[in-house]
């Protein structure tokens, strides 16, 4: 390494490590051996990776030099590791999505996301921890234990995406892939300290992400920087054709937008402030540092006003309606028959009886409720009373997003109503589990773009900034957290994620 020997390759961003490895200063191999040892060195204590697969991301790492040695143009990010959450189908990789029912299941084909990724000369590192089948907001829902937040080993790291949040605020890897269903990227990007973005529903493809709630679904960045994110998101994101509810669309300019933000002049951004996403529930500090973000955006040039979006109040029930019913539905391939877990298949046992045997085994008590309480929606002389009234609403809430964004270009609140929770503090409390989503439902419903960035700290735990844009829109939301980035760079001496105790 020329010039890098002192230099910890783990420390670096993903723009960071991509111009190293261009410029010949380490070689994508090294790279990569350096996050696998820095992985073997602290994993242990924050469980962040469920399978690692130091072979396979060497293989990948030496292909990426092998391809700039022989002159070839590459992508830019090519040889940066990167975290995948194991809800996206890699081949010839164990892809388990936190359950039982799939322990063992090694994939055919890749998933549109992870072939770009591939494409792209990214380097998978491994698969990263979950609530099981995305259905939490905290990772303790995973069938192989919690993830633990390298803020505080006590706490969560969030979810359901914690494992892929806590290996890139760890330093394990630069990037991850999360999803995010009703703010399963936003959540633990906010208690973690990170940024992570939910692009417009159809704008990063669903092929191969091993589905939840069908409508509600979407890929997307968890990275150290906004920038950083934004090169990701323009890697994977884009038109795919085998998802049928693909937008065939260009990827929005999110990588020129967040350059743009951090020039720190936002004149003539309009912002609105979302008041159904405050007050009772919410901790002093994070209202406070969100408070203090608010100004910061003034102070760049952005006029900020107050907006009410009567229906967000809904959105819980709603999605608690919508997703879980889409999940009875979306669950029931695992059957027994075709692939992953099957239990009691011993002959005496009927079919029906093997099916039920095996759920029983292969899923979690969270996806068990959720799959109860979808299939009562669905049911006869239910369905109008309970999904029917969710759809509505939702539809409420998009006309909502439409009526503000008529008077400002971005809606901002806190990503979370609090800061990360301690381990096992709300696991036999399923309604204080779900509050920890409320700010970010709404944009889930909607189909729209959110990101979280930090913005802060409360009680010394990261606190998040989140932004909301109309469809398509998703620039917005990297120019306007590459303000706030900026800002609290200026306000703290450096980014937030320093301050984060050493593992």
């Amino acid at each position: 390494m020329d010039g890098t020997a002192t230099t910890d390759l783990t420390r670096l961003t993903a723009a960071e490590t991509a111009a190293v490895i261009a410029n010949g200063q380490a070689s994508a191999v090294e790279v990569t051996q350096a996050h696998l040892d820095r992985i073997a060195s602290v994993d242990d204590r924050v469980h962040a990776f469920l399978h690692v697969d130091a072979v396979g991301a060497l293989a990948q790492a030496r292909a990426v030099d092998e391809r700039r040695a022989a002159g070839e143009e590459l992508g830019p990010l090519a040889g940066v590791p990167l975290a995948q959450k194991d809800v996206i189908v890699t081949r010839g990789v164990p892809t388990t999505c936190g359950s039982k029912i799939l322990e063992g299941w090694i994939p055919p084909y890749d998933a549109t996301v992870q072939a770009r990724i591939r494409a792209a000369g990214v380097v998978t590192l491994g698969k990263c921890n979950m609530d099981e089948f995305a259905m939490g907001s905290s990772t303790e829902n995973s069938a192989f234990g919690p993830s633990h937040n390298p803020w505080d080993l006590g706490r969560v790291p969030g979810g359901s995406s914690g494992g892929s949040a806590a290996a890139v605020a760890a330093y394990q890897a630069p990037l991850a892939i999360g999803t995010d269903t009703g703010g399963s990227i936003r959540q633990p990007a906010a208690v973690c300290g990170l940024v992570g973005h939910k692009p417009t529903y159809g704008g990063v493809s669903r092929y191969g992400l091993i589905a939840f709630s069908s409508s509600l679904d979407q890929a997307g960045p968890l990275a150290r920087t906004v920038l950083d994110a934004a090169l990701l998101h323009a890697t994977v994101g884009g038109h795919d054709p085998m998802d049928s509810t693909s937008i065939d669309a260009p990827v929005p300019p999110v990588v020129a937008a967040a350059r743009e933000g951090g020039s720190g002049d936002l004149t003539g951004l309009r912002v609105g402030v979302v008041r159904e996403l405050g007050g009772e529930g919410y901790q002093p500090g994070v209202e406070a540092a969100f408070q203090a973000a608010v100004g910061w955006l003034e102070q760049m040039g952005a006029s900020v006003v107050e907006v009410s979006c009567p229906h967000f109040s809904y959105a819980l029930p709603a999605y608690y309606l919508i997703a879980p019913s889409e999940c009875s539905s979306n669950l029931a391939r695992f059957d027994a028959v075709r692939y992953g877990l099957r239990v009691g298949d011993d002959g005496v046992h009927s079919l029906e009886e093997v099916m039920s045997l095996t759920r029983e085994a292969g899923f979690g008590p969270e996806v068990k409720r959720r799959i109860i309480l979808g299939t009562y929606a669905l049911s006869s002389g239910y369905y109008d009373a309970y999904y029917g009234q969710a759809q509505k609403v939702r539809t409420l809430i998009s006309r909502d997003f439409e009526a503000a964004y008529a008077q400002v270009d971005v809606l901002v609140s806190p990503a979370t109503p609090t800061v990360a929770f301690p381990l096992g503090e709300r696991v036999d409390d399923p309604m204080a589990m779900y509050v920890a989503d409320l700010c970010t439902l709404p944009a889930s419903l909607a189909g729209l773009p959110a990101i979280s960035v930090p913005c802060g700290l409360s009680e010394g735990l990261p606190v998040g900034f989140q932004v909301m844009a109309p469809a398509l829109a998703d620039d917005r939301c990297y120019r306007v957290a590459a303000a706030v980035e900026v800002a609290v760079a200026q306000h703290r001496g450096g980014p937030l994620l320093e301050e984060a105790p050493a593992l």
